[in-house]
């Protein structure tokens, strides 16, 4: 624009009178959890942009909010980005929501970002509910450190990859699942990780919340039985790190102790060296590593 500024921001440079992008947190349940900022930016901004304008339209008559509304959704997130872009750089402000909760999470959202960020337009975040955070905080498993996995992959090869990396997961792990599937993915889990303790958390927020901490066998007895409703959060325990240890050394004393420090003389290590990986492998000391060696030469 003729005799506007231009402002640098990482790799592009953008225009003081370009629009910007607002990511906006909506309810996940609880209307009341809907926050003062982001009710203010809704009535302030140019257009919203919704996953579902079926569903955003009844929460923005709620609050008596008439900013008008266009879709933005998974079947025409590229395309559609590409016109939400151009109408920011030509000025106009445009909030993003999606149907419950934080845009970009487990949505198309994170497409609009990443486009907007490649085409000089600026973004911020207005902080608020998200499912996969109340889950964790609900569900009286470690908060400390966690993976989030949103929906598993529908492609059951790629399932299946993914069920393979979360066996050995030492960090809480917080999952989406619709009720349908529920207790399919149970079963899944389950075969793949093992019984484990868990929380299958459901209309976090609404009246009838509910935190069901159980196993992951006791969940899928119980769902078997009563069919689920709602959607679901499933938060499982991580793997115990003493566990995976602890069977890593039965694994070692399995073999002979000849072979075990024969596999790492041949790597080129000394016998000093091998010795006290060897150890490290069974959880022994050295002195005993070297004293059974000792003995097996007697023998």
């Amino acid at each position: 624009m003729p005799g506007s500024k231009s402002i640098r921001k990482g790799e592009k440079y953008m225009s003081e009178n370009q629009g910007k992008l607002y990511l906006c947190a909506t309810p996940i349940g609880n209307l009341e959890d809907i926050t003062m900022r982001v009710l203010r930016v809704l009535q302030e901004v140019d257009l919203i942009a919704a996953e579902d304008t079926r569903n955003s339209i009844r929460l923005l008559n709620h609050f008596d909010i008439h900013t008008p509304l266009t879709s933005y959704h998974e079947y025409n997130k590229i395309e559609k980005a590409y016109v939400l872009i151009e109408e920011m750089k030509k000025g106009k402000d445009i909030a993003l929501i999606t149907d419950a909760g934080t845009p970009g999470i487990s949505d198309p959202g994170e497409d609009l970002v990443r486009l907007c960020y490649e085409n000089g337009v600026e973004v911020t975040s207005l902080p608020g509910a998200c499912a996969c955070v109340t889950a964790l905080t609900l569900s009286g498993l470690s908060t400390r450190r966690f993976c989030f996995e949103a929906f598993l992959p529908s492609d059951k090869k790629e399932k299946q990859e993914v069920l393979e990396e979360l066996k050995d997961e030492t960090r809480t792990i917080v999952i989406y699942e619709a009720p349908h599937r529920l207790v399919r993915t149970l079963k899944e889990l389950l075969e793949t990780l093992g019984d484990r303790r868990m929380t299958v958390l459901r209309e976090l927020t609404k009246k009838h919340e509910t935190a069901f901490t159980t196993t992951l066998s006791e969940a899928v007895a119980y769902y078997e039985a009563e069919a689920p409703r709602g959607e679901c959060v499933l938060v499982l325990e991580g793997r115990s790190r003493q566990q995976m240890k602890e069977e890593s050394q039965a694994a070692w004393k399995e073999m002979d102790i000849e072979e075990h420090m024969q596999k790492y003389l041949d790597q080129g290590m000394d016998k000093k060296e091998a010795m006290k990986q060897v150890a490290k492998d069974r959880g022994v000391g050295k002195r005993d590593v070297y004293r059974e060696l000792v003995d097996r030469d007697k023998a």
